[in-house]
């Protein structure tokens, strides 16, 4: 489904020149549940932004059911189905949670389907369908409310940058298990990054980052 061809990423420091990411080489396949994980600074969110295009490689291609989308702009790659949950949610002054995640869905949804998909992120229908999605709410509901968002989008590459930050633990296992159910869809891909050891531990298959390579030797299958 998903795959990418000698990725390089580079910026500019002064007169320098920086690699973060450094040829990287990797396919995904349908209903993969991916974990990728590595030390701060390895290039993993990076390497995230460059998937759901928000920045561009500097050098490789980059590969979805068989088609070039290496310049396909962030709009045109989530019309392809590719969804990605920031690592900071954004806020939406002046709009609703039950119309945000609609609008996710692409259709009015009814009480019972929004209680669905926020119950996946532990949060009650009745509290949270009509509050504002701006400064009222904290960091970790804006957090579950983004989740809850791409679990309604439906797409073929669910891409989750640290997905736990202000979870609650019961509500992370209710999450993880939300996570393996996703992979079971048809021509569907999860791809976390994170640290947490529950979810590596649930992943199919373990990437490691380095200093903006693979580390071979941590590619871990299931």
């Amino acid at each position: 489904m998903l795959e990418l061809k000698n990725l390089s990423y580079t910026i500019n420091e002064g007169e320098n020149e920086k690699k973060i990411l450094d040829n990287i080489s990797l396919t995904i396949g349908d209903n993969e549940f991916v974990a990728i994980t590595g030390p701060n600074g390895s290039g993993k969110s990076t390497l995230a932004k460059i998937i759901a295009g928000i920045i561009n490689p500097t050098e490789g291609n980059i590969f979805f059911e068989g088609s070039d989308i290496t310049k396909a702009s962030i709009t045109d790659r989530a019309k392809m189905g590719i969804s990605y949950a920031f690592q900071q949610p954004v806020h939406f002054k002046g709009i609703k949670v039950r119309e945000l995640i609609s609008l996710a869905a692409g259709t009015k949804l009814k009480v019972a389907q929004l209680r669905e998909y926020l119950s996946r992120v532990g949060l009650d229908v009745n509290q949270y369908m009509n509050r504002q999605v701006d400064s009222t709410l904290s960091g970790g509901e804006l957090k579950r409310i983004e989740l809850a968002t791409i679990f309604a989008r439906n797409g073929k590459i669910l891409l989750f940058d640290e997905p736990e930050a202000g979870i609650d633990l019961w509500s992370f296992q209710s999450l993880i298990q939300t996570f393996e159910k996703l992979k079971e869809k048809e021509n569907c891909c999860v791809i976390i990054i994170s640290h947490q050891e529950k979810i590596i531990n649930a992943a199919d298959r373990v990437i490691l980052l380095s200093e903006g390579r693979i580390d071979k030797p941590y590619v871990m299958e299931r």
